[in-house]
C-alpha cells in the first residue's frame, strides 16, 4: 500500500499546518523504521527502543505517537487506502460506479510510489503479521477505517437514489477486495505489477464481490 501523498507546502483551508506536516513526517519515519526491523528481525525480535533508534527519535517521541511497536506501522498501511480513496474522489458523480472503482483501484496500485516502495512494505508487514495477532489487528483496523472513509465518497458518486445499505455493502466489498488481494499476493513472490499483481487481483476480486449488486446496475 502506498505512503501518503506529500502535503502542500502552502497552508490554507483543509491543508495541514506546518506542525501537523512535521508530525506526519515523523510518524512515517517511525513507521518505515518499524517495517524495516520487522522484516529483518520479526516483531518479536524488535523493541520500541529499536524502532526509535532506527528512526532517529527519542523513545518518548515514539510513545507520544504510538501505544506499542505494532501500532507504529499504521501510517504505512493506511497510506494506500488514503491514496485509493483520493483517486476515487476524483471521479465525477454519474460515472458508472463499477468503472470508477476499478479505475481508482488500478491507478492507486500501479502508481510509482506503490510499485517502488508501498507494495513491498505491505508485503513485508503482512508476512510478519502471520504470527503476530497484534500486528494483524492493526491491519484490520486500518482496513475498517478505510471502509468507513469510503462511505461519504460513494454516497456522493452514487447520488440520492442509492440507499445507505447499498452504499455500506459496496464500501465493504471494495475494501475487502483490496485487502484479500494484498493478503494473497503477500504470500507469493509475484512482482508488484503484471499478472497476479495486487492491481490485477484487486480488480478481479472487486468484480467477484460486487457481481449482481443493484447499485452497480
Amino acid at each position: 500500500m502506498r505512503s501518503p501523498r506529500p502535503y502542500s507546502l502552502q497552508a490554507g483551508p483543509g491543508v495541514p499546518s506546518l506542525t501537523e506536516r512535521r508530525k506526519a513526517a515523523t510518524q512515517l519515519d517511525i513507521a518505515r523504521a518499524a517495517c524495516e526491523l520487522f522484516a529483518t528481525h520479526g516483531p518479536d525480535g524488535t523493541t520500541a527502543e529499536d524502532i526509535a533508534h532506527r528512526a532517529g527519535v527519542a523513545l518518548r517521541t515514539f510513545y507520544r505517537y504510538f501505544r506499542n511497536k505494532q501500532e507504529a506501522v499504521a501510517p504505512l498501511l493506511a497510506g494506500g487506502g488514503a491514496e485509493w480513496r483520493n483517486r476515487l474522489a476524483e471521479e465525477s458523480p454519474g460515472t458508472p460506479l463499477a468503472e470508477a472503482l476499478e479505475r481508482a483501484v488500478t491507478r492507486s496500485l500501479t502508481g510509482p510510489v506503490a510499485l517502488s516502495e508501498g507494495l513491498n512494505w505491505t508485503r513485508s508487514l503482512l508476512r510478519a503479521a502471520e504470527d503476530d495477532p497484534a500486528l494483524r489487528a492493526v491491519w484490520y483496523r486500518v482496513n475498517q477505517d478505510s471502509e468507513e472513509g469510503l462511505v461519504p465518497i460513494l454516497t456522493h458518486l452514487a447520488g440520492p437514489a442509492a440507499s445507505p445499505l447499498q452504499i455500506r455493502l459496496l464500501a465493504a466489498a471494495a475494501t475487502d477486495a483490496i485487502r484479500v488481494s494484498l493478503e494473497v499476493w503477500s504470500t507469493t513472490d509475484t512482482p508488484p505489477s503484471g499478472p497476479d499483481s495486487p492491481a490485477d487481483l484487486a480488480v478481479r476480486s472487486l468484480r467477484e464481490l460486487t457481481r449482481g449488486m443493484a447499485i452497480l446496475a
